[in-house]
């Protein structure tokens, strides 16, 4: 155990990876101190418990519009609980949250949803700060603006898959693996046709069988485009080919993932699909946090089980592989338009099929003639494009 406590910012604090990193630091206040809370600003109250409970000395909201309420909040929850602490320092915006991102701590905890998270991964990684990432897009959408940043070891997974197979790496030397298998839970319409999920709702879409997450990854996950943007990840943050990198079917969501070796091992890690292991783990790497979640329990039966994925039906992993081998700003075109697509099928603009035949649409116009990611404006441009040519398609 670390001899003081890791100094930890918290970015998307109010959302499920935020509130599940403070319920972390809160059993275990010998191992992190909050240091400072970043969040969007549409729950305010629950922003303002955050901070007054764990007596933070800054906070920063995206939304600027968001301030008085949260001001207001953070007044009211320091006098009720916290009346001796001073009150924290609030500053408002994008350009916040990244300074936010850059302070000086241990481990900046990147929880922000989708694409909006690149530029904190920018600031944390400019700043020589650990970075602890859930936030898969910014790394998929920045790809090697982001990686050639980043230095080794700089960037430690909070995805469960992939902090799974960074684990599991640890069994062998790179030279000796043979394979990355990523489990997939299947979501909500595992075996369903193609024809079936013409008629999905959104209140089906989610309602995921194993993973409490929030709306956009829960929705990712019955897409199957989260485990596509997980196979880009994996690409980008361990370095091997697409032809290394498979993807399996796991209902159950106990098995995380795998690394299959050279000589026919396959080490796996094996756990209740509970988020905080990996946040834990992030947060701590490469140290492990004690009572971080229950164990799974090996006094009654049980069964696991693996299928391969039925790509007909659920072709989002298929089109990811292909975004991935163009590599550029396409990963950014695949999550952009996505993004937008799951707005209109929440909405009920759209089918369900209809999210994944939209952004493959969007995928093949997107000119890949440019090569490589020059800089964040490219990155900019090219998601504004993704995003208003997906909202043209689904009007």
């Amino acid at each position: 155990m670390t001899s003081a406590p890791r100094d930890v910012v918290i970015l998307g604090s109010t959302g499920s990876i935020g509130t599940q990193a403070l319920d972390i630091v809160r059993r275990n206040p010998g191992r992190f101190r909050v240091a400072a809370l970043a969040a969007g600003g549409g729950n305010p109250g629950l922003l303002a418990e955050q901070a007054a409970e764990f007596g933070v000395p800054a906070v920063a909201v995206a939304r600027e519009d968001a301030v008085p309420s949260v001001t207001g909040a953070i007044k009211a929850a320091f006098s009720r609980t916290s009346p001796a602490l001073p009150l924290p320092e609030i500053t408002a915006g994008v350009d916040a949250v990244c300074a936010l991102a850059a302070q000086p701590c241990d481990v900046v905890l990147n929880g922000v949803d989708g694409a909006a998270g690149l530029r904190a991964t920018l600031s944390a990684l400019d700043a020589g700060r650990t970075l602890a990432l859930a936030n898969k897009e910014s790394l998929i959408v920045g790809g090697p603006l982001v990686t050639s940043r980043a230095k080794p070891g700089q960037i430690v997974p909070v995805d469960s898959e992939h902090s799974t197979i960074a684990q599991c790496l640890r069994a062998g030397d790179r030279s000796e693996v043979k394979r990355l298998v990523l489990t997939a839970s299947g979501g909500p319409f595992r075996g369903w046709t193609r024809e079936a999920l013409e008629k999905v709702t959104p209140e089906q879409a989610l309602n995921h069988p194993t993973w409490n997450m929030g709306p956009l990854n829960t929705m990712n996950s019955a897409t199957l485009v989260n485990k596509g943007l997980e196979v880009i990840e994996a690409y980008l943050l361990f370095g091997f080919g697409l032809d290394k990198i498979d993807v399996v079917v796991h209902p159950q969501s106990i098995v995380h993932s795998m690394v299959e070796f050279a000589d026919g091992a396959t080490i796996i890690q094996a756990s209740p699909p509970d988020m905080r292991i990996p946040i834990a783990l992030g947060m701590a790497w490469p140290e492990r946090v004690a009572g971080a979640a229950p164990c799974l329990d090996w006094t009654t039966s049980t069964t696991w089980t693996f299928e391969p994925l039925d790509e007909s039906a659920f072709p989002a992993v298929s089109l990811a592989r292909e975004v991935a081998r163009l590599g550029g700003t396409a990963p950014a075109v695949y999550n952009a338009a996505n993004e937008e697509c799951v707005e209109a099928f929440l909405k009920g603009t759209i089918s369900f099929p209809r999210i994944v035949d939209t952004v493959t649409r969007i995928v093949s116009e997107h000119d890949t003639s440019r090569g490589e990611v020059a800089t964040l404006e490219d990155v900019l441009a090219v998601d504004a494009w993704a995003r208003a040519r997906a909202r043209e398609l689904n009007r």
